[in-house]
């Protein structure tokens, strides 16, 4: 439904976007995971037709958005991190305005649906201007539905709103998934990416790093596990370094009850290991496998980007 192959955009002597290639296909949401200004509202801009690339080619749903921009408008929805009402309005007339713009689509059908699909089919009489950030974000939303999109170009969603109202879009955001449509979702939060998207790229300027949050964090850390240990001593973690199943063995200097141990295979080699902690004397206090944060492999990835 999205593709990209070698997408490069420059303004001036600076470079927003280089080299970008991936794919994402029907039902998928793809997460552009970067800071502020790493290219990524620019990217959804070429991908929607809004400006085009200085190289590079795109696709989407089967339209060339750089030489076919007003058939890709018919076939995507767009939702931008401000976007703009008539706040003295009604949120039933503001999207009757904007279904004014599709040929063809019975108007008061389309918004009432999209009204209803986002829960505000009760305030479609009241005016914008008296709608919450949350309430409007979930207008700008239904806005996007209108004409029943394949595509959704969500940038930002979430920003500026408070948890409750963040926790809610999501949920709107993975039903709508549900229904098979592809979302390129851009975003800088973290606990977003991973709560709702099935592949993250991590961005900046270029791709850095394309896949599922879990293998990220095999390819940037290896599994350890984790044990804490109430008389934990260097002699003690000479011993279980010697073992020939261990990896590494460190003794964390934060924390001096915390051994951490890399392992050649987790699962097998896990008794292995707190049945010899055990002949050592150890005051075994908790042993589980010490998983990396998305935050954790993020860092990591722009690290050594940056090198």
């Amino acid at each position: 439904m999205i593709r990209a192959e070698h997408l490069t955009r420059r303004f001036g002597d600076r470079t927003a976007v280089e080299d970008l290639s991936f794919e994402a296909g029907a039902g998928e949401i793809l997460g552009l995971l970067g800071p502020n200004g790493a290219g990524k509202t620019t990217t959804i801009r070429m991908l929607a037709g809004i400006i085009a690339p200085t190289t590079g080619t795109a696709e989407v749903a089967g339209v060339d958005p750089a030489h076919e921009p007003e058939r890709v408008h018919e076939r995507i929805g767009l939702l931008t991190e401000s976007p703009g009402f008539y706040e003295r309005l009604s949120a039933a007339r503001n999207l009757e305005y904007f279904a004014g713009f599709y040929p063809g689509l019975t108007v008061r059908t389309a918004v009432d649906t999209a009204l209803d699909a986002m829960g505000l089919a009760d305030r479609a009489n009241d005016k914008v201007g008296t709608f919450s950030k949350g309430m409007k974000q979930r207008l700008a939303l239904a806005r996007t539905l209108l004409h029943r999109p394949a595509v959704l170009f969500l940038d930002e969603p979430t920003a500026g709103l408070d948890p409750e109202a963040a926790k809610s879009l999501r949920e709107l955001i993975a039903q709508l998934v549900g229904e098979g449509r592809t979302v390129l979702l851009s975003t800088h939060n973290l606990a977003e990416a991973e709560a709702l998207c099935s592949r993250i790229a991590v961005f900046r300027t270029r791709l850095i790093a394309l896949d599922r949050a879990d293998t990220l964090r095999d390819r940037q850390f290896a599994p350890t596990v984790r044990a804490e240990i109430g008389n934990l001593t260097d002699p003690m973690v000479a011993a279980i370094r010697a073992e020939s199943y261990v990896a590494e063995a460190t003794r964390r200097t934060e924390e001096p009850t915390v051994l951490v141990v890399r392992l050649a295979d987790v699962d097998r080699d896990r008794p292995a290991l707190v049945a010899r902690l055990v002949a050592l004397g150890a005051e075994l206090l908790e042993v589980r496998e010490d998983e990396r944060s998305l935050e954790d492999v993020y860092l990591s990835l722009v690290r050594e980007e940056e090198r």
